[in-house]
């Protein structure tokens, strides 16, 4: 199944690149926020799918106003292209602009065909709190393959945290929430999917990263 999906996000993308600009800017715009299922389309047939963390602009610094999508870092490298899983039809809808590995974070520059949202199925992103995590706080996520899921923080070091909530491939990226504040993404599992204790960066740590890059004071739109 997952390999059909990635045939088809790349065959419609390269169907959209062969019709013409017109027809993708005459399309209804993508919606897309904290929670979204996202293609990264790495060559050939071959696809990442991630969620997105969420959706926003920096206010402040050389890139105001941009608008950009971050998600995790592994998904996806500078100049790779992205679009929706849900409306793979409508085409390209951003670039990967920046990955770090060392705290798993990439941005994504998005296109004028992008209509950003702040709620995603089970998950509403209304600002972001950077304090970090603590037992027993109750954490919840939206994710492309899993949905929204809820689990206890475990502890955190201020950098990640750790958590129960259930999380498998496909929901890197995905925005973990406490009520409507956003506190950070998914990142990866230990030991078995749902089973072993989830962690991700936390909120403080991404927009530090966010800052250093020139995406300044960013707001989830």
């Amino acid at each position: 199944m997952k390999k059909l999906t990635v045939l088809l996000a790349v065959l419609a993308a390269g169907l959209l690149s062969l019709v013409g600009v017109g027809t993708a800017d005459a399309a209804p715009k993508v919606p897309l926020g904290g929670g979204s299922g996202i293609l990264v389309l790495k060559g050939g047939n071959s696809a990442a799918a991630c969620t997105v963390t969420t959706v926003g602009r920096p206010t402040t610094g050389p890139r105001k106003g941009q608008l950009i999508a971050v998600t995790a870092g592994h998904c996806g490298k500078p100049g790779q292209r992205v679009i929706s899983e849900s409306f793979q039809s409508r085409g390209q809808i951003g670039t990967v602009v920046y990955s770090a590995s060392d705290i798993d974070v990439a941005v994504i520059a998005l296109n004028s065909n992008v209509a950003p949202t702040r709620t995603v199925r089970g998950v509403t992103i209304r600002k972001v709190n950077t304090t970090p995590v603590q037992f027993p706080t109750i954490l919840c996520k939206e994710g492309r393959t899993t949905g929204n899921t809820c689990g206890v923080t475990w502890f955190s070091d201020g950098t990640s945290h750790f958590s129960q909530m259930c999380v498998i491939e496909g929901d890197s990226g995905s925005p973990v929430v406490v009520g409507d504040q956003l506190v950070g993404m998914v990142n990866a599992y230990y030991f078995l999917s749902c089973l072993g204790p989830e962690t991700g960066t936390n909120a403080k740590t991404i927009l530090n990263r966010l800052n250093k890059i020139g995406y300044n004071n960013f707001k989830p739109v």
